[in-house]
């Protein structure tokens, strides 16, 4: 096992891959059923000798499809259980997730992501925003979704994942991209911060005296599908209530307002700094839940600024829910690059130096 780690004070520094598959143990993981895909690959690495050395279940499953599987099998039984993959490979996760989230499974999925559509490449994307926070599986569905954008996030947001799936009976993704996946940083890890949840009212622990209880997600009539659905959304509804979560910056008198999420986000925070300087109003907004999306604090900051840019490293994706938060209210712009390294801090000043008349 290559943790290379180097200590440095009351942190340890590590890679993002690493700070995920750390904290996911020390938030009790106890089974992870995993194929290895390029940009993610350390953290099954991890997992395969730190979970048999604490004597959890560990599986290098035969496919992505046989480990999500896998997982939804064992979080049936109220088992904090994950897998780990990277873009394409997810791609194939997607019948299951539906299952998972019509199951109500508290499946937690680490998605690293890399560049497509197709096998693509391993460089660093954030092509995947649609992937996750829409879905490729059938049905009215939503899946919990939190975007790093430090190394000290990703093991942050790995133990939220957990409570959060656990809380809600629901699919989690811990969204990361290729970039923090390899990337260094100092991590703290702190001890898992939330209070476990009780799930003995629904696992699946075999009837034991008790009353078998049955986890299926088909409804043979239209009225009980109809009333399930309704009890799904407003589930939805009360996550969106009560765990939107995002960073703002400089808002308070900002014209123009970069939107960014993951590593892009460092960049962006870069150049508002420097634009500030420069005497350029430009706050950002970096959605740390992507579902639930800060749409509510997007649209009441629409009233005050001109224009809105979304920084991303695809073709384009989140700037969909950024515009359906505007609602016509002000200018929405894309700086993007396709693929590889974010737009860099240079390019974004530019942008903005041109959006405010600055030659």
């Amino acid at each position: 096992m290559t943790e290379c780690m180097e200590k440095t004070s009351e942190k340890v520094l590590t890679k993002g891959n690493y700070a995920i598959a750390n904290a996911a143990v020390k938030a009790g993981c106890e089974c992870y059923f995993g194929y290895p895909i390029t940009p993610q690959s350390e953290i099954g690495e991890f997992m395969s000798g730190k979970m048999q050395e604490l004597k959890r279940a560990y599986v290098s499953a035969e496919s992505e499809l046989a480990a999500i599987n896998m997982v939804l099998g064992a979080c049936s039984t109220g088992a904090k259980a994950m897998t780990s993959s990277s873009s394409c490979a997810v791609a194939l996760m997607q019948e299951a997730l539906s299952y998972a989230a019509a199951d109500e499974l508290p499946v937690v999925l680490v998605s690293v992501m890399r560049g497509g559509p197709g096998l693509g490449n391993i460089y660093p994307s954030q092509g995947d925003y649609n992937q996750s926070t829409i879905g490729g599986g059938d049905g009215d569905y939503k899946l919990i979704v939190l975007a790093p954008s430090t190394v000290q996030e990703c093991a942050d947001l790995t133990y939220k994942a957990f409570y959060l799936a656990h809380k809600y009976k629901n699919p989690t993704i811990l969204l990361a991209d290729g970039l923090l996946g390899q990337m260094m940083e100092p991590v703290e890890f702190k001890k898992y911060p939330y209070p476990e949840v009780d799930n003995s009212d629904w696992a699946l622990t075999g009837a034991k005296g008790r009353r078998a209880r049955v986890i299926r997600s088909y409804a043979p009539k239209a009225e009980n599908q109809c009333e399930f659905l309704k009890r799904l959304h407003a589930k939805y509804d009360l996550i969106a209530q009560n765990e939107t979560d995002w960073e703002e910056i400089n808002t308070e008198d900002a014209d123009i307002i970069l939107v960014s999420f993951g590593s892009p986000a460092r960049n962006a925070k870069s150049a508002m700094r420097k634009a500030r300087e420069m005497g350029i109003k430009v706050g950002v907004l970096r959605p740390i839940t992507l579902f639930p999306f800060p749409s509510k604090r997007i649209s009441e900051l629409a009233n005050t600024a001109k224009k809105f840019i979304s920084v991303e490293v695809n073709m384009g994706q989140m700037i969909r829910d950024v515009k359906l938060a505007v609602n016509g209210r002000a200018q929405v712009e894309l700086l993007n690059r396709p693929v590889g390294t974010p737009p860099s801090v240079e390019e974004i000043v530019e942008k903005l130096k041109k959006e405010s008349g600055i030659v």
